[in-house]
């Protein structure tokens, strides 16, 4: 019992994502006017117009109105999804182009059913039966006359019938259950919170726990704060199996309630599930969005950050991270990434027994071995006893041709030369949001009582352009429980444009350092990637502090970040303030300009649709 009336179009795929409604574009031809039809995932009974035009894809999302017709959002209303393709294949009325040709379904591609299509048949029935007291094919016909009317009823509870979905159980229960067996980046849960209608997501991402609510609108509609929405729970989930769109990665295996952890059937399609039908999850971090998360430590407030593990990870044997890790399951490219002092940082691959992983490989250097070996051996025993999710992780340390330190990868390299390169793609707001990230890790060296002593934006490694890490530990120090700071015995080579007077004058290191170093690095981010203090030396660096000067506020960045930036440059280290209160300060003026861009960005899609009806799916 169908009651999709786009299933007998041939160029109909079902549920199928962007990337994959492209391939079947670009396999066909690429020819203007190329199109195809596509289950929306966000709208319930809605579909998606996948055209060609000039070389380039665009998607246009055709909604189900209360009155059962269908329209492109700012278009004419159709009866049917064959009648709206056939008037567009007449009149662009906003498209970039008519309908011209189809792209056809092979005999060897079914339409892909969408998750909710194999339960709604079931559910609707069931839903009737309980509900009337007909029998045979009185019931029978009642399902088909009633299903139009009880099918959104039906989905907005669908949910419940999915083996992710483990009710009502506190924020401590769904961590344990995520912690049992094994533990896969993406793998999650949807539990219920307090408030009737809310939802919390938690998933699993680099073996810590983050917690996500889902909040539903006056129009009840499904969102995480700041995300896209939907009709449903179920959509929401499926959409975040394909794109980050705000989580630390995609959604992966589902952590299996008890019911389906019994049957080990899980009610998911074959079709969505990851690997399937050559549908793999992109593994990259999209859109972090901090004041989506939720939070039971004291690092944040309700609503805005990940929970962390407390157990050590590395004492688990059958971890990817291992203190040890053998030669033969590193291969190495010959692709320097960068080089310094100790040596050279390469890429690579480590073999697991959860698959391939790429890592960033730092390789020791012959020259000044022993030196530089004390060194790297330092550093790796800091990062073996750090676990924050923006710090970068260590995986392990393999001795072999060298000495080699293998950690994870963060493809998109330095803050510094990243920026420099997209001036004209990254925007104030992500630069505050990277910066937040940043105090957050710096706030967690704090309470672990590290300083790092070389915190710089070339020591920022981003994953991608919404998510970064701290690196580059080989100053750090680890403080005693009762150290306030310590103190280097020689100057070395030292970073001194980013060092606070204290280091300089009198070689003491602690947090309040770091967090002068700390403005520095936000100096060079909002001004894309530019070199501190000029030409100054640092004797004229020294003097140029001593004498009450600081930089000027860079042309992109905020006046109150800039005020940061200057608390941060406070001469005496006692009045200067410490991490706690720069992440709170960073988290404000992120969320701050967050509500004040997504009024304007609200704004010009407005413009936008109303020009193009290019709206995205």
């Amino acid at each position: 019992m169908s009651t999709n009336p786009a299933a007998d179009l041939p160029f109909y795929y079902g549920s199928i994502g962007r990337s994959e409604a492209e391939q079947h574009l670009r396999l066909t031809g690429m020819a203007d006017g190329l199109f195809l039809l596509r289950q929306c995932i966000r709208s319930l009974g809605g579909y998606v117009l996948s055209v060609v035009w000039n070389q380039e894809f665009y998607h246009y999302s055709i909604e189900k109105q209360l009155n059962g017709t269908y329209c492109i959002v700012g278009g004419k209303a159709h009866c049917g999804p064959a009648e709206l393709c056939e008037f567009y294949s007449k009149d662009p009325d906003g498209l970039v182009s008519t309908l011209r040709k189809p792209c056809l379904r092979s005999p060897d591609t079914p339409i892909r059913p969408g998750i909710f299509d194999d339960l709604r048949d079931n559910l609707l029935r069931e839903y009737v039966k309980q509900n009337s007291n007909l029998e045979g094919e009185a019931m029978e016909q009642a399902i088909i006359s009633q299903a139009p009317q009880l099918e959104k009823l039906i989905a907005t509870t669908a949910h419940e019938q999915m083996p992710w979905y483990h009710g009502k159980i506190p924020r401590q229960e769904g961590e344990r259950r995520l912690y049992c067996g094994a533990q896969p980046d993406g793998k999650f849960l949807l539990r219920d919170r307090e408030q009737p209608g809310t939802f919390a997501l938690s998933m699993m991402y680099g073996k810590t726990v983050y917690h996500y609510q889902i909040l539903q609108d006056k129009s009840g509609r499904y969102a995480m704060p700041e995300g896209s929405k939907f009709d449903t729970v179920w959509q929401l989930v499926e959409y975040l199996r394909m794109k980050a769109d705000g989580l630390v990665t995609v959604l992966g295996e589902a952590c299996l309630n008890s019911k389906a952890a019994e049957t080990e059937t899980p009610n998911i399609p074959a079709t969505r599930r990851p690997g399937a039908n050559g549908y793999t999850p992109p593994p990259k971090v999209h859109n972090f969005s901090f004041h989506s998360l939720q939070v039971s430590s004291n690092r944040l407030p309700e609503g805005s950050e990940c929970q962390g593990m407390d157990a050590n990870p590395y004492h688990n044997p059958n971890e990817v991270r291992k203190f040890n890790i053998q030669r033969s399951l590193l291969v190495i490219d010959e692709l320097e990434l960068g080089s310094g002092n100790f040596g050279c940082v390469k890429k690579g691959v480590l073999s697991t027994n959860a698959g391939q992983i790429d890592v960033a490989i730092k390789v020791l250097k012959s020259d000044n071995e022993r030196l530089v070996k004390e060194e790297m051996m330092r550093e790796a025993e800091i990062m073996h006893q750090l676990n924050d999710p923006h710090i970068v992780h260590m995986l392990g340390l393999c001795n072999a041709e060298n000495l080699m330190l293998v950690m994870e990868m963060a493809s998109a390299g330095p803050l510094n030369k990243f920026l420099s390169s997209n001036k004209d793609s990254v925007t104030v707001e992500n630069i505050t949001l990277l910066m937040h990230q940043v105090s957050m890790g710096m706030k967690y060296l704090e309470e672990k009582n590290f300083v790092h002593r070389d915190l710089a934006a070339r020591n920022v490694l981003l994953v991608n352009q919404q998510f970064a890490k701290i690196s580059d530990f080989g100053l750090s120090k680890a403080l005693g429980a009762d150290d306030n700071y310590y103190k280097a015995r020689t100057a070395g080579k030292w970073p001194l444009k980013w060092y606070a007077p204290e280091c300089i004058n009198f070689h003491k290191f602690s947090s309040k350092s770091d967090v002068w170093s700390f403005g520095v690095t936000m100096w060079e981010a909002f001004s894309y990637g530019g070199k501190p203090y000029k030409k100054m030396k640092g004797p004229e660096v020294t003097h140029f502090i001593k004498d009450g000067n600081r930089m000027a506020c860079p042309a992109a960045c905020p006046e109150q970040v800039y005020t940061l930036m200057k608390e941060c440059w406070t001469y005496s280290h006692e009045d200067r303030p410490d991490f706690e209160k720069v992440e709170k300060s960073m988290r404000s003026h992120h969320q701050s300009m967050s509500k004040t861009s997504g009024g304007a960005a609200a704004a010009a899609e407005s413009v936008k649709s109303s020009l193009t009806r290019a709206i995205l799916s």
